[in-house]
């Protein structure tokens, strides 16, 4: 039995699924519900997907973890909002979309961010706002539907990402919250307002995008359709919120100097909290706001579970994750030499290089699936660490790991970052970090928005302790994987260059 406003209501709008949890104030989760939906590529690099079957979602779960909870509309404080980065959409004057939600996945304006890079803007333009110049940024994609999407290009009317989409289906106002704003690329960090030379290089005008609001601002007036599917009021408070990545460091408590947020889930980050905004002069790492007084720094990565589960299909297909992993054990450290770049998808921090691609290097007749698997979970890894080397010469050595994501519910995969990394990982016991971010965030919003942001610490969690020896066999190969992916830079662009014309429509097929 709850009492009257004393349940807050998270969604996280993610890449694969929608996640929806009811929480009380001490952060005790009441219900959760998810709602997964398929990714679209109707052509090579593409990653979309449909904004209106994730507005749907959003209502399925906050009607779900009402009813699972038995809560009342006058139950919930408020509902506070997480969502993936680097979407965009294309509306039109009506504000319906012309294009699916683009993803931070999607490829194709790999081009455009190799000319931003190459003649110098792209790296002036990061250091005002904080993305790295990357086919995932939004402002890239608007670059990329000018010159590849004409016809698109003259109909939109506005621009806008899932969330800002799902807030104006909701509440028929466009607003973005700062945390995703400082993701697009156009988003100016000092100024708090949209970067002029930004646009200027996008082709968009100010009042195409969302307005930007702080991450605690608060919308009332549901719409009543929306209202009465899920069974909140009309005016209950929803708190715009934030980013997945910011909310992730808030929820597992990770807000303080020494204290790294690790998260693995189909893609994989490494993040700090700092307390202005702070720019890498190589422009490896973000930084988005969370609130006016706390960034985050860090670096993206593609390679999270999605490599190991790309192997693991061709290794043991429609086998459990948790079967794959324990083959993985029965390999030492170091797969006995075979090593695996996990760059499927092309890859970001620390590289920022689309044209990246996998690669498996050492193997031999010796060498089984449990091998394979095993270099996949490590080169995930590999990768994280650099990041995480990154991360550490701006903010300092960490002293802790703070993980989060589908990863770590695995006892093993744990352990093997904090040997990667040596550095302790705890893991709390609830792994959903965003999720639990958007909770702290929203009782911040309602109860303390004039106040420093702070969380309590996780109430529970388990630690894991890097192994020396182990830690010392990465060490070795860390070198090794780097180097690899050096050497290989100029080969994967040829590769690429190679499957792009073979993958031509007037192709000759002879």
């Amino acid at each position: 039995m709850t009492r009257k406003g004393t349940v807050v209501l998270a969604v996280d709008i993610g890449t694969t699924s929608t996640k929806t949890l009811a929480a009380d104030v001490t952060g005790r989760v009441l219900a959760d519900h998810s709602v997964a939906y398929p990714m679209h590529s109707p052509e090579p690099g593409a990653a979309e997907q449909d904004p209106d079957e994730i507005c749907e979602a959003v209502l399925e779960g906050l009607a779900a973890v009402m009813r699972r909870a038995g809560l009342q509309g006058n139950d919930v404080l408020c509902v506070s909002l997480s969502a993936a980065m680097h979407s965009l959409i294309a509306l039109d004057r009506e504000g319906r979309p012309l294009t699916r939600s683009i993803t931070w996945a999607d490829q194709r304006a790999a081009a455009q961010a190799e000319r931003l890079n190459a003649d110098g803007s792209g790296l002036a333009v990061y250091l005002r706002t904080g993305t790295p110049v990357h086919a995932m940024s939004p402002l890239v994609k608007l670059i990329w539907l000018r010159e590849e999407r004409s016809e698109i290009w003259r109909r939109a009317a506005r621009f806008a990402g899932i969330k800002e989409y799902v807030l104006y289906r909701l509440f028929g106002r466009w607003v973005v919250d700062h945390s995703l704003a400082s993701a697009t690329g156009c988003f100016n960090l000092e100024k708090l307002a949209w970067d002029e030379e930004a646009l200027r290089l996008a082709g968009v005008r100010e009042e195409q995008l969302p307005r930007p609001v702080p991450t605690t601002h608060i919308l009332t007036g549901l719409a009543e359709e929306a209202a009465r599917r899920t069974g909140l009021g009309r005016e209950t408070p929803f708190v715009v919120g934030a980013s997945d990545g910011t909310l992730a460091n808030l929820g597992v408590g990770a807000l303080a100097p020494g204290i790294l947020a690790v998260t693995i889930g189909t893609s994989g980050a490494v993040r700090a909290a700092v307390d202005r905004p702070s720019t890498d002069p190589q422009g490896r790492l973000f930084c988005y706001a969370l609130t006016e007084r706390k960034w985050i720094v860090g670096g993206p990565t593609n390679s999270g579970a999605i490599a190991v589960r790309w192997m693991a299909d061709r290794v043991r297909p429609d086998r459990p994750m948790e079967e794959v992993i324990a083959l993985a054990t029965t390999v030492p450290p170091g797969a006995d030499g075979l090593l695996f770049l996990p760059q499927l998808a092309g890859e970001r921090a620390p590289f920022w290089n689309p044209l990246a691609q996998g690669v498996l290097f050492g193997l031999t007749l010796a060498h089984g699936s449990a091998h394979l698997i095993r270099a996949a979970m490590e080169g995930v890894l590999f990768q994280i660490r650099a990041v995480v080397a990154a991360v550490e010469k701006m903010t300092g050595k960490a002293r802790e790991i703070r993980a989060s994501g589908g990863f770590a519910k695995s006892p093993f995969w744990c352990q093997m970052l904090a040997d990667m990394t040596g550095t302790p990982v705890r893991v709390p016991d609830t792994v959903e970090g965003s999720g639990m971010g958007a909770v702290w965030l929203g009782l911040h919003a309602i109860r303390t928005p004039d106040e420093p942001l702070a969380v309590p610490e996780p109430a529970g969690s388990t630690r894991y302790e890097p192994d020396a020896a182990v830690h010392a066999r990465y060490t070795e190969l860390m070198p090794l994987y780097l180097e690899l992916y050096e050497r290989l830079k100029e080969p994967m662009r040829t590769m690429w260059a190679f499957r792009q014309a073979a993958a031509a429509p007037d192709a000759d097929r002879t």
